[in-house]
């Protein structure tokens, strides 16, 4: 063999083993582990043979935690709330939203502990109210207070993970908190609901959960992702299809219980609280069309807020239609 062959053959081997290493590598993915119809796609390991892909699905408790690791590299795809996007954008994480994973209504609520002398929103003022600081949940709380004229330091709000609040309930340290399931849940056996994102959305502060990709990422591996959100649309339409069959027996709503550790006889009604959107629709100006303008607005209302110190001129860079696009033909 000479030594041209020899190398041409190394360089090829070399060019094999650089495609094939992101399936033999195990693909981090960030989730919220919401119980929503993905779930049941996940038990069956759709989202692996769509993509090629030994995937780790991780369970962060706030978007603030996957900022974080996307930021570090440690996670190239996730799921993120349109808060914590806003805040990342703002900051310059490169990622771009490439879909949406759910519109967030009453599967967001604010929940105010019976006994608490909560009934309205003017109630909170002098209460102490938890959520997990810089999600869509938080977002939609500020948005709440402004729309009942009260100032963020009419209400001690405290900076809360999903399961610490759940303790701080159950002690009795909490008046009211603004969470969403399964812990949303949990707190509805004692609290009353007081009033969810749809309606905090209809007051002009929408919410929703996006999935994100490490912009060279998807750029590297648009093939893979394609895949990844034809899954994705399958899982919902599955569901949205079929919304009166998936009851608490339901081999996928089981499914759903066991991946998350929510009961199954709560997931039929927490999943109406949540809006599936087919990816035919969410090309439209409503969602990833005008997901720029929301990611804006959004942070210009946080910087009101003081949660963040700038706001982006334009931020259509953090958008990623061409994978719908290409899911859809």
């Amino acid at each position: 063999m000479t030594s041209m062959i020899r190398k041409m053959l190394m360089g090829a081997a070399v060019m094999a083993l650089s495609a094939t290493a992101l399936h033999a590598e195990t693909m981090v993915i960030a989730t919220f582990g919401d119980p929503t119809p993905m779930n049941a796609a996940r038990a069956t390991h759709a989202f692996e043979k769509a993509t090629g892909w030994t995937i780790e699905w991780r369970t962060f408790a706030s978007g603030t935690d996957v900022i974080a690791a996307m930021a570090s590299g440690d996670v190239k795809v996730a799921e993120l709330g349109s808060s914590p996007l806003a805040i990342a954008a703002s900051q310059g994480v490169n990622l771009q939203m490439f879909m949406v994973s759910y519109a967030i209504g009453q599967s967001e609520s604010l929940i105010a502990h019976n006994g608490s002398g909560i009934a309205t929103l003017a109630d909170l003022k002098g209460k102490r109210v938890a959520v997990p600081i810089g999600s869509t949940s938080h977002y939609s709380l500020m948005g709440a207070i402004a729309h009942a004229g009260l100032k963020d330091t009419d209400v001690t709000i405290m900076s809360m993970k999903p399961d610490q609040i759940a303790a701080a309930w159950e002690q009795g340290t909490i008046d009211a908190a603004f969470i969403w399931p399964p812990v949303q849940s949990e707190l509805l056996k004692t609290g009353t609901r007081i009033v969810g994102a749809d309606q905090t959305a209809d007051w002009g502060y929408p919410t929703f959960n996006a999935w994100v990709a490490n912009t060279k990422f998807a750029a590297d591996h648009q093939g893979e992702l394609v895949a990844f959100a034809k899954a994705m649309d399958a899982a919902n339409k599955a569901y949205l299809n079929d919304k009166a069959g998936w009851t608490a027996d339901n081999n996928d709503v089981k499914a759903i219980a066991k991946l998350t550790g929510a009961a199954a006889e709560q997931i039929p009604e927490i999943l109406t609280g949540y809006t599936f959107i087919p990816l035919a629709d969410q090309m439209s100006d409503k969602w990833l069309g005008g997901a720029a303008k929301v990611m804006k607005s959004t942070a210009e209302f946080l910087k009101s807020a003081g949660r963040i110190d700038t706001v982006a001129d334009d931020y259509s860079g953090f958008v990623n239609t061409a994978i719908a696009t290409e899911a859809l033909k």
